[in-house]
């Protein structure tokens, strides 16, 4: 992998892929897999040697560090009382892969059956994403030969670069909470990546040995020696580089690098916007590619009139009810201590075990807030510890968090340019509960939680509603109270939506490729028409793997 000029033409390649965070690091690997294509990789940030990074706990302390991530805040949210959120995006090698919760879950298979639907491409449809889902994996449950579970090779795969593991700790507070939810009706399942999600079980994740496992390691890293691939790092992209014409062209990008200043590379095939749901969007508009009038206010030529773009943005806000625990082992009492952190630290350093180890969150379910859902429309991140709001100390009593978040919200918000000026971050606008379906999903998941709570399984723990508390009960007053705990759980999509040639909000077709502009595409997260039913990582390498077969067929 080189970081010079290219041989062939000075900053000329065939192919250009803007970020390399989750689906940029995968195009890039599939893109170079042939010697004959010269590609350009380019990130914002800087390599991915924090040694936070790569120690599962360390992404409390690359979350809002300048250093891994871009920093966002979200613009005061009317559905959130008026509060304002940080709303971290990752900006390093990895990208988001780098500093999120290394949580596998695809979603259900009707998300995807949706996407076939609106875009009238059946690629999309569930049975055929699911190969590209398998394609890169690497389960551990297939290590062995004779997996307890025959079925298992139907849907998952083995060999590939994208490493899935089983936790490394279990929590005996988490075991109970998870017997209390199937006494409250709640089924345990063995996986939650068959295209339904329904149950309780502990989360999958992407480590390696104890080790976080990001889309740096997982595609950068084979890719490295090929002569083919160029990695610029530290490098700013201030727009598109834009030729006239009956339809406009998409030529290459306007960087700015280390020591060489502004400069332009130059595509001779495609390049790929991978920049993320709030980039992507963010270099389209500020190249003259989005909602005419948009762009005229910031002087902006219009390149082409795309309202759909920045439009559209959807998110999960999890909703955090915090309860009081007796006679539990929690991380609170384990980790308040001198004596506790070193015990957690040399456990972690001996067996790369223990909290050192741990995903943000380690018991997930999928459940419906009310019986008018056919489907498991609700998601649970149970962690065994508990804190005011994210980078705050944890309590000082023992206690478990049950974040629960409505996996289908139909409240849309924005991303919008504030300048013509690159370097000024756009404004952000997700609009949580902004529609009466999301507050009613709101108010009836935190009565789920409540009765989860009530079953006889926790009864031992004596649990006591620390927040929200018991005392609010009306939809008027849990919704409020949502508004006042709600915070982002990290999943921006649809700001570059996918749809049909009507479709007048579709920011690109259903390949991927940008509308009304050649040699463009959008191939993020941004694409989903709506957000799958869970964690959204995964899905988008499965969008990345889908995508870089069209771009090598050029289709």
């Amino acid at each position: 992998m080189s970081n010079n000029n290219n041989a062939h033409g000075q900053h000329e390649f065939d192919y250009i892929v803007v970020g390399a965070g989750s689906a940029g690091c995968l195009l890039a690997n599939r893109l170079s897999a042939d010697p004959a294509n010269r590609v350009l990789l380019i990130e914002a940030g800087g390599r991915d040697n924090y040694h936070w990074i790569h120690i599962p706990v360390g992404y409390l302390y690359c979350i809002d560090n300048p250093r891994t991530d871009w920093r966002f805040r979200t613009e005061p949210d009317p559905g959130l009382n008026g509060r304002s959120l940080i709303y971290p995006r990752g900006k390093t090698l990895g990208g988001c892969s780098s500093i999120n919760g290394m949580l596998y879950i695809r979603g259900q298979a009707r998300d995807y059956n949706h996407w076939a639907d609106v875009t009238g491409e059946q690629a999309w449809s569930w049975d055929n994403c699911l190969p590209d889902f398998m394609r890169h994996e690497d389960h551990y449950r297939l290590d062995e030969e004779g997996d307890a579970d025959p079925e298992h090779g139907n849907y998952h795969g083995h060999g590939g670069e994208w490493r899935i593991e089983h936790q490394r700790l279990k929590w005996t507070v988490l075991e109970d909470f998870a017997s209390a939810c199937v006494q409250a009706g709640i089924p345990r399942t063995r996986d939650f990546n068959r295209g339904d999600n329904e149950g309780v079980d502990y989360f999958e994740v992407n480590q390696r040995s104890g080790w976080r496992w990001s889309t740096s390691k997982a595609f950068l890293r084979p890719a490295k020696t090929r002569p083919n691939l160029t990695l610029w790092h530290s490098t700013h992209v201030m727009a598109l580089d834009m030729a006239a014409g009956e339809k406009p062209r998409c030529t290459g990008v306007r960087v700015e690098r280390p020591g060489e200043g502004e400069i332009t590379a130059h595509a001779r095939r495609e390049v790929i916007l991978s920049a993320g749901a709030i980039g992507s969007p963010q270099l389209l508009q500020l190249s003259g590619i989005g909602p005419a009038d948009l762009l005229r206010e910031h002087d902006i030529p219009v390149v082409a009139d795309l309202p759909g773009v920045g439009e559209n943005l959807q998110d999960h806000l999890q909703i955090r009810s915090v309860y009081k625990v007796r006679g539990a082992k929690t991380l609170n009492t384990m980790a308040n201590s001198l004596i506790g952190k070193a015990r957690i630290g040399l456990e972690y350093l001996l067996t790369r075990s223990g909290p050192m180890s741990m995903a943000p969150s380690q018991l997930c379910l999928f459940t419906r807030s009310s019986e008018e859902y056919e489907y498991a429309n609700i998601q649970y991140h149970v962690q065994p510890l508990s804190l005011e709001a994210f980078g705050q100390p944890l309590h000082d009593f023992p206690a478990i968090t049950a974040s629960v978040c409505n996996l289908n919200p139909t409240s849309r918000g924005t991303v919008r340019i504030r300048s013509r000026d690159s370097r000024i971050k756009p404004a952000i606008a997700p609009n949580y509960l902004n529609t009466e379906e999301d507050r009613k999903v709101a108010a009836d998941s935190l009565r789920v939680t409540r009765r989860i709570a009530e079953q006889q399984a926790l009864a031992k723990y004596e649990p006591e509603e620390f927040k929200p508390g018991l005392q609010y009960q009306t939809d008027e007053e849990l919704t409020r109270l949502a508004g006042d705990i709600g915070t982002t759980i990290f999943h921006p999509v649809g700001t570059t939506r996918m749809g049909r040639a009507d479709d007048d909000m579709a920011v690109v077709d259903p390949h991927l490729r940008v509308r009304g502009v050649a040699g463009l595409r959008v191939v993020d997260a941004g694409v989903m028409p709506t957000i799958t039913s869970g964690n959204t990582n995964s899905p988008t390498l499965m969008i990345a793997e889908k995508a870089a077969g069209w771009i090598l067929n050029g289709t």
